[in-house]
């Protein structure tokens, strides 16, 4: 019950909705702690594609090109760069080409 304190309506105060919907979070939360990584992962592929397109790259072009090039930034370090230090992105794509 103390776990389901916060619920809306029945899910609150009587023990078997309480428990039931308390089991329901406890699997949200548990596919949804590995879901993160992924979503995460997609969003920094997302940024990272539209900072190389802006400097005429696909994604996959730059990333071969960064890892031939053996800089050893990962996804979510080049997608910071690419959304807030465009011109430290840019850089490293000057070096890559």
């Amino acid at each position: 019950m103390k776990q389901a304190k916060g619920y809306f309506g029945r899910r609150k105060n009587v023990y078997t909705v309480a428990k039931n919907a308390v089991e329901k979070a406890m699997l949200y939360a548990y596919r949804d702690r590995r879901q993160k990584k992924r979503n995460f992962r997609s969003l920094w592929i997302a940024r990272i594609n539209a900072g190389a397109r802006m400097h005429g790259l696909s994604y996959s072009q730059f990333m071969g090109k960064v890892k031939a090039a053996n800089i050893e930034l990962n996804r979510k370090v080049l997608a910071d760069l690419a959304m807030n230090h465009p011109e430290a992105f840019e850089a490293i794509v000057n070096k890559v080409k």
